[in-house]
């Protein structure tokens, strides 16, 4: 709860400054491009770095049921 109002006293300011109109945007499309690039990579690290973290979950999850799993084989 206090996270949320920290992120709520952080961004009504700014939206309030970005509502007003202070600040024209004269970016150009070089910028768009390259804003976009970069979240391109973000996005290509993040995907394989999910599918590392699931993988390892579904190992040791594995693993705890081979070890809960009683000893009928011996």
């Amino acid at each position: 709860m206090k996270a949320l109002a920290t992120l709520m006293g952080i961004l009504a300011p700014v939206s309030a400054f970005a509502a007003s109109g202070a600040r024209e945007d004269s970016s150009g499309i070089f910028l768009w491009l390259f804003l976009g690039f970069c979240a391109l990579i973000v996005v290509a690290q993040v995907i394989p770095a999910l599918l590392l973290m699931f993988g390892m979950a579904k190992g040791v999850a594995a693993a705890a049921k081979e070890k809960m799993a009683p000893a009928t084989n011996k």
